[in-house]
């Protein structure tokens, strides 16, 4: 990676205002790294407050359902808060303590960034103010509530098509008017530099556990690895340890309705280069997604890299497909997935038609389908066969 860029993509496309915000922000970020104490402190909270590591399950009951392939789930979905976005959040809100900032902000679209953002603040004593689109608010109002409860104010965001890609762009300009005491945490790897190599590197305790955990298990290195995308942190978190044993076939699924890597040309969004569902003026085009956390027309720009390369694969899952993947999981292991991980589920039924011999797959379970259920009974889940 040159300096800001994976590949031609990412770069830092900001305004005037934020240059010097995130050159301290990129020159604390490296400090952190070769900081034994920064370090420490995020493995203590990792260990004592996230709960890890998360667990390398054998699911015995997907496996046979899809034809004795051996296939392991990364237990995210058993982090407190119920995903992996809080690695992302404690990280972010300890440097922004180093910073000596006094106001976090976030964006969030289902709801698991910002319960993770506000619990990483309320922790450490400092105020938070989440934006969230109206449409993400609605399907979403257990998170709204658990935000609250944290004492995180959340504000509606009703321009656009009312979802996380908007929340976004409010969230910005809060950024750009507050620069001096306010971070701003984004939730994924997505934005200007250096926040999608950041991101990354808070989501790759994922990747680095499993390594550990699978080798343990299996003596080797898995065939696949599959994993929900949206901006795309589980899934980088999941890959990137894994980059260079070429062996290790990565495949993202994205929402159909929603899906840049599989559908999307090159152009600039949210600060950074990628692909992205534009028209032919540039403009971006609305998307959708049962699950509020993949509803969003870009993709970090290192999964743009890795389109590029062939490094990985990606795939599009319809609402319908995420479902049946929803209660395929639910039904064999007694685990009810979030609809963003449920993606991952789906694709299986198509893999398992292209492995010729025993396969060992790990799916990263990002997160648990509590907060999804409502969304499942609404969309009459029951009646899927």
């Amino acid at each position: 990676m040159s300096k800001g860029y994976f590949g031609k993509f990412g770069g830092r496309y900001v305004p005037e205002t934020l240059v010097e915000p995130l050159n301290e922000l990129e020159r604390e970020f490296f400090r952190t790294l070769k900081d034994k104490r920064f370090k420490g402190e995020l493995a203590h909270y990792f260990a004592s407050f996230v709960g890890r590591p998360t667990g390398l399950y054998l699911a015995k009951g997907l496996s046979e359902r899809f034809g004795g392939h051996t296939i392991y789930l990364k237990r995210e979905d058993m982090c407190h808060t119920g995903s992996h976005k809080l690695n992302n959040a404690i990280g972010q809100v300890l440097l922004a303590r180093r910073l000596g900032k006094t106001r976090i902000i976030a964006e969030t679209g289902a709801g698991q960034h910002g319960v993770a953002t506000a619990t990483a603040a309320a922790l450490f004593g400092l105020k938070c103010e989440v934006y969230m689109g109206t449409e993400d608010i609605r399907r979403q109002a257990l998170n709204v509530f658990r935000m609250e409860l944290l004492g995180t104010k959340v504000i509606p965001v009703s321009s656009g098509s009312r979802t996380l890609k908007d929340a976004i762009n409010d969230a910005m300009r809060d950024w750009v008017t507050n620069v001096r005491d306010t971070f701003y945490v984004i939730g994924s790897v997505v934005g200007p530099y250096p926040y999608p190599l950041m991101v990354k590197e808070f989501q790759s305790v994922i990747g680095r556990e499993t390594k550990r955990q699978i080798l343990a298990l299996e003596g080797r290195l898995p065939d696949y690895l599959l994993a929900c995308v949206g901006g795309g942190s589980n899934s980088i978190g999941f890959f990137a340890p894994f980059y260079g044993d070429r062996r290790v076939k990565f495949i993202g699924l994205e929402a159909a309705g929603a899906a840049s890597l599989a559908k999307g040309s090159i152009g600039v969004f949210h600060g950074m280069k990628t692909y992205v569902l534009q028209d032919s003026d540039g403009q971006i085009n609305e998307t959708h997604s049962i699950s509020a956390g993949l509803d969003y027309p870009g993709a970090g720009p290192e999964h743009s890299m890795y389109k590029d390369t062939k490094r990985a694969e990606y795939y599009p899952i319809t609402d319908a497909e995420a479902l049946k993947g929803f209660k395929t999981l639910s039904e064999c292991e007694g685990i009810i997935p979030a609809l963003e991980s449920a993606h991952a589920f789906a694709y299986l039924p198509q893999l398992v038609k292209r492995l010729s011999r025993r396969s060992v797959i790990a799916i990263c379970l990002s997160g648990r389908g509590d907060k999804d259920v409502d969304t499942a009974v609404h969309k009459k889940l029951r009646d899927l066969r």
